[in-house]
C-alpha cells in the first residue's frame, strides 16, 4: 500500500530517475534531423540572378537586333534605357509587313504567369523566330520576363502590321522570294 505524502514526509529522488528525466528533457531540446543534400529541392534563383540571366538572354539571343532601334547599327552599344521599345522598321514579304513590337509596353500588360503561357505557345508572323522562344526553358522565359518587366514601360506601340499587297512606308526591309521554277510543281 502506498505511503501517503504529508508535510513532514520528504521524497528522495533516486539518481537513476533523475538521470532518466534529464536525458528525456535534453533529447526534446535537440533540433530535428536535417535532410541530406540529396533530399533538398534545388535552390530557387534569386531575383538578381533572374534579372542577370534575362539581360544575358536578351543581349545574346537577338531580341535587341529587331526590337531596339539602332542596336545593330551601334554594334550593340545602345543604352539600356532604349532597349526593346519596338521599331518602325518593317519587314515586308508575302505575309504583308510586320513590325517588331514594343516588348517593354507588352510586358507591363502581362503577369508573369500570362507571359509564361503566351511565350510557351508563341506563334507570330515573320520575321520573329517564335520557334526559338518556344524552345526556351520556362526558367529562361521567366528570366526574360523579369528583366524586360524591370526596365519599365517606355516608348510607343509599334506600327500595326499591314496585309499582303500593301506597300509599307519607309523604312522597311523587303524580302523578295524567288519565283519557283515552272516545272517545280509538276515534280512534286
Amino acid at each position: 500500500m502506498p505511503v501517503p505524502l504529508t508535510a513532514t514526509t520528504t521524497m528522495r529522488a533516486s539518481p537513476l530517475l533523475l538521470a532518466t528525466a534529464l536525458c528525456l528533457t535534453l533529447s526534446a531540446c535537440q533540433p530535428a534531423a536535417t535532410p541530406t543534400a540529396a533530399q533538398l529541392p534545388p535552390p530557387a534563383p534569386r531575383d538578381a540572378d533572374l534579372l542577370a540571366r534575362g539581360e544575358y538572354l536578351v543581349r545574346t539571343t537577338g531580341c535587341n537586333d529587331c526590337h531596339t532601334p539602332g542596336y545593330a547599327e551601334s554594334g550593340g552599344t545602345t543604352d539600356k534605357a532604349g532597349w526593346l521599345v519596338g521599331s518602325p522598321m518593317g519587314f515586308h514579304g508575302p505575309w504583308g509587313t510586320t513590325y517588331p513590337s514594343n516588348l517593354r509596353l507588352r510586358m507591363q500588360q502581362l503577369t508573369e504567369a500570362q507571359w509564361l503561357e503566351y511565350s510557351a505557345n508563341l506563334r507570330t508572323r515573320p520575321m520573329m523566330p517564335d520557334f526559338a522562344v518556344r524552345a526556351m526553358t520556362e526558367e529562361d522565359r521567366r528570366a526574360i520576363y523579369r528583366f524586360v518587366h524591370s526596365l519599365g514601360a517606355a516608348g510607343q506601340p509599334a506600327p500595326e502590321a499591314l496585309p499582303p499587297g500593301q506597300t509599307p512606308p519607309a523604312p522597311y526591309l523587303g524580302l523578295v522570294l524567288p519565283t519557283p521554277p515552272a516545272d517545280a510543281s509538276a515534280a512534286h
